[in-house]
């Protein structure tokens, strides 16, 4: 044990000896320039434990402001293994299509703390596009996606919600609607409240291949007179 530490005890033992010793707290406390509060917390720690009770733990960190919530990890690594994206594609890619503002850096230590540093070996090397073409004529490619979100109700309880989003690639212009359910029927109801929303006609639908962008909705998109696409896994 250093000297601090152990000096730090003697202190603590000196106050409690001596409020024992003159059978006043408020005189010791105004003696040693100790809280009352500080005072009963040595004392009860000590009675518990001894000497060990004194010691100076080192307080437990809060979380970190900056560090990533779970449904950003989620789509993260749902980037990486899917589509290969490196760090600085899926940091262009959550600030684009989800608002999500991180680092690269913040992105790479996700990836290595759950054993994704590296891409499969049956996946080829290539440049990192970040900057990506956007279509001059607007309604051309509209992204639709889906973000994770855990919220709070009216009771402080956790509860899950769904946020999709569409953005034009011309315009940048978005839309988006939050749902209780993760469903086809969901992803139909929000398409039909993008054509309602967009000031333009649609005529691209891009998606990643998640089962709610399956076949009714796939059809749906279609009948509306519309492309559907998958985004290809890289």
């Amino acid at each position: 044990m250093s000297i601090y530490p152990i000096r730090s005890i003697r202190k603590k033992k000196l106050v409690l000896e001596w409020a024992e010793a003159f059978g006043s707290v408020t005189k010791a406390c105004r003696e040693w320039d100790v809280p009352r509060s500080t005072f009963y917390r040595w004392r009860d720690a000590y009675a518990k434990h001894g000497e060990a009770g004194l010691v100076r733990k080192k307080p437990i960190a809060n979380s970190h402001p900056r560090q990533l919530s779970p449904e950003v990890v989620e789509k993260i690594l749902h980037l990486r293994q899917v589509y290969h994206f490196g760090p600085e594609r899926i940091t262009w890619y959550l600030e684009r299509y989800h608002a999500v503002k991180t680092s690269s850096s913040s992105v790479y230590r996700t990836l290595i703390r759950h054993g994704l540093r590296r891409l499969p070996k049956n996946v080829g090397r290539r440049a990192i596009h970040t900057k990506r073409y956007a279509k001059r004529v607007p309604g051309h490619h509209i992204q639709v996606d889906v973000t994770f979100l855990t919220l709070k109700n009216n009771e402080g309880k956790k509860i899950r919600r769904f946020q999709y989003t569409a953005i034009d690639d011309a315009t940048r212009i978005r839309a988006l609607k939050i749902y209780s359910r993760h469903t086809q029927k969901n992803a139909i109801d929000f398409i039909d409240y993008v054509i309602e929303k967009f000031p333009f006609r649609l005529h691209t639908i891009r998606t990643d291949r998640g089962h709610e962008f399956q076949a009714l909705f796939h059809w749906h998109v279609e009948d509306k007179g519309m492309r559907h696409v998958y985004i290809k896994p890289r």
